[in-house]
């Protein structure tokens, strides 16, 4: 450990769904530089082969989020290169945002460096075909910080619009009420036929994957290691993938280039 006065570097990094081989080479650099690493234990263990035996490892357990950022700006400021390791993108329902809060706060001096990494949208999405290609929206059903009345605006807006709409955090063992009510609002705008993808675990050795309709989607096995994907009017189901058309065949033909 650094014990310098000097003021460190915070690095919030983002590993990615959970495969070693979808760590960008950015994010295992920095997590193999680094003098002390931070993170949900559950993230840690996916990362073991980045990690040496002369670094630092704190982890901590699920809700623990606030301690945790805190506690790796502490250790920046005392002049170590910290790690503060994510799952997935940590700009996306994770650490970045809470750590320029607490910087904001403290009045930190360290450099805080933000380590993109493949998020659930993007590896999710991949698992089951071409669903995201064209406009999308975001949603997380978890309400612990977020009120449900916020949350189902955004899920009619969503619907209304028709978005293809990528669904995180669905469903917990306390939380099972709100994917049945995203289910009925996404019902008042779209076909009950429309695809829907549901992918748990993405790249883990434990990896589920459901195609389904919004009409079966409740039958399906859901919860909170899934990522739900719900088509818009155009979306549609070839050889067990889920495609939602840019528009490339209305605009240009499928023939063009073709000799």
């Amino acid at each position: 450990m650094n014990t310098t006065n000097q003021p460190g570097i915070l690095s919030v990094v983002g590993t990615g769904p959970g495969a070693a081989d979808l760590i960008t080479p950015r994010a295992r650099k920095v997590i193999e530089a680094a003098d002390i690493i931070v993170g949900y234990k559950t993230y840690l263990d996916l990362i073991t082969d980045c990690i040496s035996e002369q670094q630092e490892v704190i982890s901590s357990a699920m809700m623990q989020e606030i301690d945790r950022c805190r506690k790796a700006l502490e250790l920046a400021d005392a002049g170590n290169r910290v790690a503060l390791v994510c799952g997935g993108d940590p700009g996306i329902y994770a650490m970045a945002g809470l750590v320029y809060e607490l910087v904001q706060e403290t009045g930190s001096s360290s450099t805080v460096n933000i380590i993109p990494g493949i998020a659930a949208l993007n590896s999710c999405a991949a698992i089951l075909g071409a669903p995201l290609m064209h406009d999308f929206a975001a949603i997380s059903l978890s309400d612990l910080m977020t009120p449900w009345e916020v949350i189902e605006k955004r899920l009619q807006a969503a619907a209304a619009a028709d978005f293809v709409t990528v669904i995180y955090n669905p469903k917990s063992k306390k939380r099972t009420s709100q994917i049945v009510r995203a289910r009925e609002i996404m019902l008042q705008h779209r076909d009950p036929q429309t695809p829907v993808g549901i992918v748990s675990a993405a790249t883990r050795v434990h990896e589920t994957v459901g195609l389904t309709s919004l009409e079966k989607m409740l039958d399906e096995e859901i919860g909170m290691q899934s990522t739900v994907i719900i088509g818009n009017a155009a979306t549609f189901v070839f050889q067990d993938k889920m495609i939602t058309p840019r528009g490339y065949k209305d605009k240009y033909g499928l023939q063009q280039g073709r000799k």
